[in-house]
């Protein structure tokens, strides 16, 4: 056409906008590569349409739409003369190709095997692949029955000669015991408790070796029986003697029998002795596991008795005692009480006696356990810190440090976070403590079986804590009970008591037990004349006085004496009775009539009415009265005044 114009279309050089930040920075979508191109122009291809005459009867509803639309196209050019011939070209061209593609992948074999066709065979009979298969199987068992029985021979022969397996033990040492391959190819073992968190310098380390033959082990053996405590129990009857198929080499400083030895005394005299140690606890597996079980149990108890002991040194060494504590070669002697000392010491011997007992069986578990805990306890303080909050503050200080200043925490406050108890301090406090709940124990069973009337009966709380116990005292007059019982609590604590009476009064003691001999005593006093008023209530005589604190007569050792005045019904008899505690419980008990028989009228009294005032008052031989109690012999005396009333 003339009047055509040529027209240029190109894409734009900007990509599209893939995203729009919130500062307004656009960032575009990379242009797409030549592989993406690629894909993206074959995913338009319609496949489906691969045969000429689909492309025939396309061309042909392509031409009949054109003829149709020739009026009204009239601009419309005609087609080549050659378009049939070049498309016909083309079709075979393209045929070529794919012949072409297909016979080099057929030639690699890489991606395309070409496989005959298969003619139909005869088909088989069942029976026949049954019989195959049956062989087949029966072929297989053989084999497998024949495997089981050499493993049978093996292990049956291997159970005769009682040797185990180096691999075997192997495997069980490590199920109980940290080991490790070194360069060298030596297999060590550690016993220490550093990944517990322990700072203590002294090497556990171990070697394991593997014993050669029956005679390498024997003399293995032999030699080990001279420094390990596992080989020299065993020639004292205490281990049988079994074979291993590897050796454990213990340091020297790790051999022999340690145990640590607590004991309380008081003027060169043993209160109490206790020998702690990791031995004597839990099952035996010595039998499960092997015979090098024992040494290393052995090994590690001498290194958790040396490692408690420079605890427990080192600590004693840097404390300000009142009375400094003294460390002496392998003991520490503390103070507990005045007289009363603590002494720790470290006991190791390298060489077993049968002579002397075995230090592993008497221990005292209580105290095991608690050593044991403080010691974990200081582990996990080394190995945990505080984390700091914020984030920002500094490593140290604990939690509550860190929030006393939003709590408003006093100096005070503040100085009580910092204080610590070392391990040692921990230990003397828990041995002041029970020593006082010894005493305790001793001035109440002592007051019980001494004093029959009233009784006293002791309730010791089973949960306590180790520096505190408490126990409950009830004094009760047997048959009663319904009238009248005085109970006091007694907090029995490191180095003094705390009483606490019915009425709420608190009373501090010290570690003296003649203090709460006293006390006691005092209560006992009380409880009888408070039970003495109410039953003279109950019987209808008049209470005229009553008093606690006497303040007539000589001056008591102990307490003050106390004084009930009774007057009978009629008020024709009175009763006076005074307590003291002279040490012991006296009792004295005094009976005036009224009206006087002696009465006899005079110019300074005239009248006759002043003789109801009463006579002299007369003691009673109050043992010699009726009455398993000082109640029942009261009940007695005011029942027969009353009935001669009467």
């Amino acid at each position: 056409m003339s009047n055509s114009v040529n027209i240029s279309v190109e894409t734009t050089c900007e990509n599209q906008i893939r995203e729009i930040a919130y500062d307004g920075t656009e960032l575009y979508q990379p242009p797409p590569t030549l592989s993406e191109s690629l894909a993206k122009c074959a995913a338009r291809i319609d496949f489906s349409k691969t045969s000429l005459e689909d492309l025939k009867k396309e061309e042909k509803s392509a031409a009949a739409a054109e003829d149709d639309n020739k009026d009204v196209n009239q601009f419309q050019e005609s087609l080549w003369p050659w378009d049939a011939v070049r498309n016909k070209l083309k079709d075979a061209y393209t045929e070529i190709c794919v012949l072409s593609d297909v016979i080099s992948i057929a030639k690699d074999k890489r991606y395309l095997v070409l496989d005959p066709l298969l003619e139909d065979g005869d088909d088989t009979k069942p029976i026949v692949q049954v019989y195959s298969r049956k062989k087949a199987i029966s072929q297989a068992a053989q084999v497998l029955l024949s495997g089981a029985e050499r493993l049978r021979n093996a292990h049956s022969e291997q159970r005769s000669r009682n040797i185990s397996d180096f691999h075997i033990e192997l495997l069980r040492l490590r199920q109980n015991w940290r080991l490790k391959k070194v360069s060298n190819g030596a297999i060590i073992g550690d016993l220490s408790y550093r990944t517990a968190g322990s700072k203590f310098g002294m090497s556990g380390t171990f070697e394991v070796t593997k014993a050669e033959d029956a005679l390498d082990e024997e003399g293995a053996g032999n030699s080990a029986n001279a420094s390990t405590p596992s080989s020299s129990s065993s020639n004292n009857g205490m281990q049988p003697k079994a074979s291993s198929a590897l050796r454990v080499i213990v340091p020297a400083e790790l051999q022999g029998v340690a145990y640590i030895k607590v004991i309380t005394q008081k003027d060169q005299e043993d209160l109490c002795t206790a020998q702690v140690n990791l031995m004597g606890h839990g099952p035996n597996i010595t039998a499960q596991v092997g015979v090098w079980q024992k040494s290393l149990e052995f090994a590690q108890n001498v290194l958790f008795c040396k490692e408690l002991f420079a605890q427990l040194a080192r600590e004693a060494i840097q404390l300000q005692a009142p009375i400094p504590h003294v460390v002496i070669g392998n003991q520490i002697r503390a103070t507990l009480l005045p007289n009363i000392q603590l002494i720790i010491s470290l006991c190791h011997s390298t060489s077993f006696d049968s002579s002397q007992p075995a230090p592993i069986n008497d221990h005292d578990h209580v105290l095991e356990h608690s050593l044991h805990q403080l010691l974990r306890e200081v582990h996990y303080k080394n190995s945990h810190h505080p984390f700091p909050h914020p984030a920002s503050a500094p490593l140290g200080p604990s939690k509550k440090r860190m929030l006393a200043g939003p709590t408003a925490a006093d100096r005070e406050a503040l100085l009580d976070m910092t204080k610590t108890q070392t391990i040692l301090e921990q230990i003397i406090a828990q041995a002041q403590h029970i020593f006082m709940r010894k005493r305790t124990q001793y001035v109440l069973d002592t007051l019980a079986r001494d004093v029959k009337d009233p009784q006293i009966v002791s309730h010791w709380n089973a949960m306590n804590s180790p520096t505190m116990s408490c126990v409950k005292i009830n004094i009760v007059t047997h048959g009663y009970d319904a009238i009248g019982r005085t109970s006091l609590v007694i907090h029995v604590k490191e180095r003094s008591l705390k009483c606490i009476c019915r009425d709420g009064r608190v009373m501090k003691l010290s570690y003296e037990p003649q203090e709460l001999r006293d006390l006691i005593l005092c209560q006992i006093n009380s409880h009888q004349i408070s039970c003495l008023v109410s039953l003279a209530r109950y019987m209808a005589w008049t209470v005229l006085s009553n008093s606690n604190h006497l303040g007539i007569g000589k001056v008591e050792p102990l307490g003050n004496a106390s004084s009930c005045l009774l007057a009978s019904p009629n008020s024709d008899r009175m009763i006076a009775v005074q307590i003291r505690c002279d040490p012991q419980i006296d009792v004295k008990v005094y009976i005036a009539r009224s009206p006087r028989q002696d009465f006899f009228p005079s110019p300074l009294v005239p009248e006759k009415f002043w003789e109801n005032l009463g006579g002299n008052f007369k003691e009673v031989r109050f043992d010699k009265i009726e009455g398993k109690s000082f109640l029942n012999k009261m009940e007695f005396l005011m029942a027969s005044l009353t009935s001669n009333t009467a």
